[in-house]
């Protein structure tokens, strides 16, 4: 792995590199994607027939070979190995335990003076998933997606997924069936994200569109945005990982590479102000990508997204942590609960050297669908509010508003909008 240290005289140009690491060329594929939704809009499911017959090589002829029955869902789900169908639940369990504690409730508050103010909140009535499924299939995109949106309340949840040769991945199915999904459809990238946000014959308009995918999916997501609501605008893979000099060079090394092989775009960044440890971890890297399925990919995103960087003190890798803002953190020093609340940019923090990032993916509870590129300086990760929308209550009593009309008249009034001022005014 490349080697950075903070006292190099070039150290400030190369960190730079990495916090731009988010700058996705979206400016040149957003005419194509642009074009893609276009035509959804015009077309429907002509132009997503055509669509899939180029990027997902098979040709469907009518509305219905485009979706996904609830008959082939429930087949995949009886023929699902025991301990998986168990692993299944397992997760289903804890992802919708965490979430249900962070479902938001209507609130009323009674002043004196008669004055009612509060909150309403209630879900969307139709949330779109995009569960990516180019390069392999995600089951557990799909429980993490669908999970917060069940627990807030949704009506409709509709699905909409990627299948090369038109060969649905039948864990993804199992799962989809488990979750009780009824509106699943064969369409992936911008297609998916273009006919969730603006509806065809087949597939309905959405109120909000979640889930993780390539540049296209996110470019989508971002010409959408505004027609529909959307989580965030996620890029590559990452993590993070702030080490001390006890830390286990082996625990580092794989976990580096846990978000190497999902992509060649994937960003590992350790961080470390031990340059024994950095060393280790670093030949303890090339001995772990021998044995990985997937070590083409994983060599590409090391050599050419991963580095180490070694700083002067354990507080110097904290603020350097904190600017990179990554999607996963890992700390995995001797003072970690101490460090803690020094810790202000991260999308999901995992704490001490048995906890890997990969039991966040899975199976702890917690979303992992989380920000990535930076973003987590001001994105969250995906929760139940997501599909949730809040309406502020006001009733004022006569007495109430005696007491602060004046004063709104006097803003309405300095504001030159006269009818505001009179609406008060002909009430006091």
């Amino acid at each position: 792995m490349k080697t950075l240290y903070s006292t190099d005289k070039n150290f400030s140009n190369d960190f730079m590199d990495i916090l731009n690491r988010a700058s996705m060329d979206m400016q040149n594929i957003i005419p194509k994607v642009s074009g893609l939704i276009k035509e959804i809009r015009i077309e429907g499911n002509k132009a997503i027939f055509r669509h899939i017959e180029r990027f997902d090589r098979w040709s469907p002829k009518e509305d219905i070979d485009i979706e996904i029955s609830q008959k082939e869902c429930k087949k995949a789900y009886d023929n699902l190995d025991k301990k998986m169908l168990e692993t299944l639940y397992k997760a289903y369990e804890r992802i919708y335990s965490f979430h249900s504690k962070q479902k938001p409730k209507s609130w009323i508050d009674f002043e004196d003076n008669g004055t009612i103010l509060g909150q309403k909140v209630g879900s969307v009535e139709r949330a779109g998933l995009y569960i990516p499924g180019g390069k392999a299939a995600y089951p557990s995109s799909l429980l993490m997606n669908a999970i917060p949106a069940i627990v807030a309340g949704v009506k409709e949840i509709v699905v909409c997924t990627p299948t090369p040769e038109n060969s649905p991945n039948d864990l993804l199915l199992a799962a989809i069936y488990l979750c009780k999904l009824e509106k699943i459809y064969k369409v992936g990238g911008a297609s998916a994200i273009g006919a969730m946000a603006y509806g065809t014959n087949t597939i309905p308009k959405v109120d909000v569109i979640t889930g993780p995918g390539n540049i296209y999916v996110a470019t989508a997501k971002k010409i959408v945005y505004g027609d529909v609501n959307i989580d965030m605008i996620a890029g590559p893979s990452e993590i993070g990982i702030i080490a001390d000099e006890n830390a286990n060079e082996k625990y580092i090394a794989i976990d580096l590479l846990s978000q190497a092989e999902h992509d060649e775009m994937a960003s590992s960044i350790l961080v470390t102000h031990s340059k024994d440890l950095a060393l280790k971890v670093s030949k303890c890297v090339d001995e772990e990508l021998k044995s990985l399925k997937r070590a083409e990919i994983a060599k590409k995103s090391i050599e050419q997204r991963g580095v180490i960087i070694v700083t002067k003190s354990l507080e110097e890798s904290i603020e350097l942590m904190n600017k990179i803002a990554p999607e996963h953190l890992e700390l995995l020093c001797d003072s970690n609960l101490e460090i803690l609340p020094f810790i202000k940019n991260a999308g999901a923090i995992f704490i001490g050297e048995n906890t890997p990032e990969a039991i966040g993916d899975y199976i702890a509870g917690p979303n992992h669908t989380l920000p990535t590129g930076g973003t987590a300086r001001f994105f969250s990760p995906l929760s139940t509010e997501h599909f949730m929308k809040k309406s502020s209550i006001i009733s004022f009593s006569k007495k109430a508003i005696k007491e602060v009309g004046e004063y709104c008249a006097l803003i309405a009034d300095s504001e030159g909008l006269d009818a505001h001022k009179k609406s008060v005014e002909y009430r006091l």
